[in-house]
């Protein structure tokens, strides 16, 4: 397996290995795979989009990702645990430590400033209130949002309620940040921001995985997966992940 930068990469250095997962619905006396037997792995510090039209399974893969959900059969390990076979509790704690989440509808509690949206996941891990109004006041700062911290998502543009969203994903210091459509409910130029920053926080060695079904969103990122039918029906670099690749003087 290669990663995004066309270097063989070693099992240790795999965040994600996925190993012939598959979903089966069963719906009255139909059977819907909405993966087919899908084999990935993803590299820390990796930037991938995955892409795929209505009904592909994108939506299926990510909740797997996620820990929303798990497969029918097959293996996924995440951070060399082997997560598909975790109960309710284990997959929810996973999901506090592991992931962060950064959704098209933001999420954000509608009566609570933006700090204490940043704050909430650090509230349920149980950190002392102080150290969690530090770690969550960095996490603003890091999206630059330093100056809207008392701010409720009602007086907030979209972009500004995305970035509130990015930094709760962030506060947690996860293994990776998944983005669902994160430009979905945004206008262009906003949209451009938002993925710029996605960029940055991958350049500082955060592991992204974003979903799409927009290929200029997904060129964004350094790597693509497509998925059709419930199968990986191609992965490679994006003309981004080739420029990075790309020897001096070519």
């Amino acid at each position: 397996m290669n990663n995004a930068n066309g270097i063989p990469v070693e099992e240790s250095s795999n965040l994600i290995q996925i190993r012939n997962v598959t979903k089966l619905y069963v719906m009255g006396s139909e059977e819907l795979y909405a993966l087919k037997g899908i084999s990935m792995n993803i590299a820390r510090n990796e930037y991938v989009a995955i892409m795929g039209p209505s009904g592909s399974g994108k939506s299926t893969l990510m909740n797997i990702l996620g820990c929303l959900d798990t497969p029918t059969s097959g293996d996924y390990f995440l951070n060399g645990k082997n997560v598909s076979e975790m109960d309710d509790d284990e997959l929810a704690e996973i999901r506090n430590k592991e992931i962060g989440f950064v959704f098209q509808t933001f999420n954000l509690l509608p009566r609570s400033n933006a700090l204490h949206n940043v704050e909430l996941p650090l509230v349920y891990k149980g950190m002392p209130k102080a150290d969690r109004i530090e770690r969550a006041e960095q996490a603003l700062f890091d999206v630059g949002l330093q100056d809207r911290m008392k701010h409720k998502p009602n007086e907030l543009s979209g972009g500004q309620r995305q970035r509130v969203a990015i930094a709760r994903a962030l506060v947690n210091d996860p293994s990776i940040i998944l983005a669902d459509e994160p430009t979905g409910n945004l206008d262009t130029k906003t949209g451009q921001e938002i993925m710029e920053l996605l960029e940055q926080l991958n350049l500082k060695g955060n592991t992204i995985i974003i979903v799409t079904h927009e290929e200029d969103i997904a060129q964004h990122a350094r790597r693509i997966v497509k998925i059709r039918d419930g199968d990986i029906e191609a992965d490679y670099l994006s003309k981004r992940g080739k420029e990075i690749q790309r020897p001096d003087g070519e």
